[in-house]
């Protein structure tokens, strides 16, 4: 029996295993880099033991230390979670030399599933196999990846040879291994994947379906089980192929089979030998608690003969830091509160005041509904979201809301190229109109300790905020029975709570400031001084680091005075396990590089200059 385990990761899924291990009675143990010294995850273990620095190379993906961390705690067992370690063959090995009991499929099934390309190889299954360039677009996968790293779509043989770069480079410094391999994309296809559980004793639960179509960068962002509109008939062979995969590696815990599925065929992806990310969907169908049976089966128990009923529709949305609007830039800073209706299921690595760094993948939470029918399951989803309180940076919370309420998804007739077709539709500001107003009033309540009320004509006052890229001012007036505005009727107002009549019709208003960031319900508002700052201008055409970040390559070639053309990658910035590319605004000459690879960089670092091509002045007409 194990008495005390160690997770080999952090944030969410160390928090989701510790939770589990609470429940059964297991002693904890969390590992933590110097970025992590006071995160959640190393907060809610019973110990802790720091691995110095802050990369993952130097951290999270040092095997060594992890073990050497578990042994110096006194742990029995090493559970990987997911990323970082979880899928290293090296790493389980080393565990296991240890002395120290895996929670995880033999190394022997991690090392055949390892590489995609010898996988398939493996496996005989329908498989998309490699190609040449002729056969665009293609997709450039790493050979060792997961999580979207990797990843590039190829549309113009000129795109090729940089995506190789790029995907190998990016999985290099993910996985530890630059191997990368071309397939054809396939555009239009679902993206579909079967939870398996395996024993020791030769029992394989096949445990449903997941769609996993709605996708950023090829990670998933809403998933859920099971998968919608599926033909008996292709479930019971997504469920045979799955089984298969497991049997033909002696397939030992919880790992999930991939597939697309493009007209009504099942086109075998991958086999990922650890837990998915989104696993909640389908222990909320199954009623299981997927990590108490990794920790079962890792101490010998049997899996009952057939795996449980399945029960109802589950849905996932994952939570991010991050501007879809703006090429999803991940964000940073301070997570003051985040709360969700009661109702759901929260999965989190955050407390309200943590900060949000740049070292790691900005996923703040997992939220999961289930519900008898899938329509039930979408639309109690999207309405907790919508209720939800999220307070710090810029999140995809809003891009959720509208993607689990588009009929192409309520109608499950998504596929992969959701995000492609309906990204611009779907990140269109719809700031609250009233929003300002409302922080205007809590923020003059605030403010005012016997009243601003005079007994004689006195000018509006005025406040002035920054939302959805553009300025607003708003105007209300001291009273002798208290604030007022215009078109509207002040029916209550103190520094957190606004309440408004517009039309005969009551709302609500939440207020909440951090320094000049204000939320009023779900709208995020910037406070704007009254007098604008006298700051130094950046000169146009001036690129400007987006986020804090390492560069990690400069586009071959380039110095300054070369010509570029509007969208030409210039540089590529790291950041939260993910690249960024960095392209000229327009077509010009590059007049200043101000960066090399491996310089870290803060948000708003110049990172170049590109002075655009000036028209040729048209004659004026006589």
């Amino acid at each position: 029996m194990i008495g005390t385990l160690l997770v080999a990761n952090r944030g969410e899924i160390a928090c989701r295993v510790f939770r589990t291990c609470r429940e059964l009675g297991i002693r904890t143990v969390a590992v933590h880099s110097d970025a992590d010294e006071d995160a959640l995850h190393a907060r809610v273990a019973d110990a802790t033991v720091r691995l110095p620095g802050a990369a993952p190379a130097e951290t999270y993906l040092r095997g060594d230390l992890v073990v050497r961390a578990a042994l110096a705690a006194g742990a029995d067992a090493v559970h990987p979670g997911y990323g970082f370690l979880s899928e290293n063959a090296d790493f389980a090995r080393a565990v296991l030399d240890a002395g120290l009991v895996w929670i995880g499929p033999p190394p022997e099934a991690i090392e055949a599933m390892a590489s995609k390309t010898r996988a398939k190889e493996l496996m005989g299954l329908p498989s998309l196999g490699e190609v040449t360039e002729a056969d665009l677009p293609v997709l450039v996968k790493a050979a060792a990846g997961g999580g979207g790293r990797g990843m590039r779509i190829v549309r113009r043989p000129q795109e090729l040879r940089a995506a190789l770069e790029g995907a190998s480079a990016e999985a290099a410094s993910a996985f530890g291994d630059g191997e990368v391999f071309v397939e054809p994309y396939v555009e239009g296809g679902r993206h579909v994947e079967v939870q398996i559980l395996a024993d020791t004793h030769g029992t394989v639960w096949p445990l449903g379906t997941r769609d996993c179509s709605l996708q950023r960068r090829h990670q998933k962002v809403i998933e859920e089980a099971p998968a919608p509109g599926l033909s008996e008939e292709l479930t019971r062979e997504l469920h045979t192929l799955a089984v298969r995969a497991a049997r033909a590696v002696d397939y030992v815990g919880a790992g999930t089979v991939e597939f697309l599925v493009a007209d009504g065929r099942a086109h075998f992806l991958e086999m990922n030998t650890r837990l998915q990310v989104e696993h909640p969907v389908t222990e909320a169908v199954f009623g299981l608690d997927l990590v108490a049976w990794q920790i079962r089966v890792a101490e010998g128990h049997a899996l009952d003969d057939d795996p449980p009923r399945a029960r109802g529709h589950a849905v996932e949305a994952r939570l991010y830091a991050e501007d879809p609007a703006n090429d999803w830039t991940p964000q940073t800073g301070t997570l003051h509160r985040l709360t969700v209706p009661d109702g759901v299921r929260l999965d989190t690595g955050y407390d309200d005041g943590d900060t949000i760094g740049v070292h790691y993948d900005a996923m703040l939470a997992k939220v999961v509904a289930h519900a008898p029918t899938r329509a039930e399951a979408v639309r109690a989803l999207a309405g907790a979201l919508e209720r939800a309180t999220v307070h710090g940076p810029a999140t995809n919370r809003d891009l959720l809301v509208r993607s689990l309420r588009h009929e192409e998804f309520t109608t499950a007739r998504m596929n992969t190229g959701f995000y492609d077709r309906h990204l611009t539709e779907l990140t269109k500001p719809a700031p609250d109109p009233y929003a300002p107003l409302a922080a205007a009033l809590a923020d003059a309540h605030g403010r005012s300790r016997f009243g601003g009320w005079r007994n004689v004509p006195s000018q509006p006052q005025t406040r002035r905020y920054a939302t959805a890229g553009e300025e607003v001012e708003v105007r209300y007036r001291h009273t002798r029975t208290g604030l007022a505005a215009d078109g509207v009727r002040v029916v209550h107002t103190d520094a957190r709570r606004v309440i408004l009549e517009v039309d005969g019709v009551r709302r609500g208003f939440e207020v909440a400031r951090y320094g000049d960031q204000v939320h009023v319900n779900a709208t995020r508002l910037t406070a704007l001084p009254r007098f604008p700052d006298p700051a130094p201008q950046l000169a146009p055409g001036s690129l400007v680091a987006p986020m804090p970040g390492t560069v990690v390559r400069v586009a071959g070639g380039l110095s300054e005075g070369s010509a570029v053309q509007a969208g030409q990658p210039l540089l590529w910035l790291e950041a939260m396990k993910m690249e960024h590319k960095i392209t000229a605004p327009a077509t010009g000459t590059l007049t200043a590089l101000d960066v090399v690879p491996g310089q870290q960089v803060t948000v708003g670092s110049l990172l170049a200059v590109v002075q655009p091509t000036q028209e040729r002045e048209k004659p004026r007409p006589k």
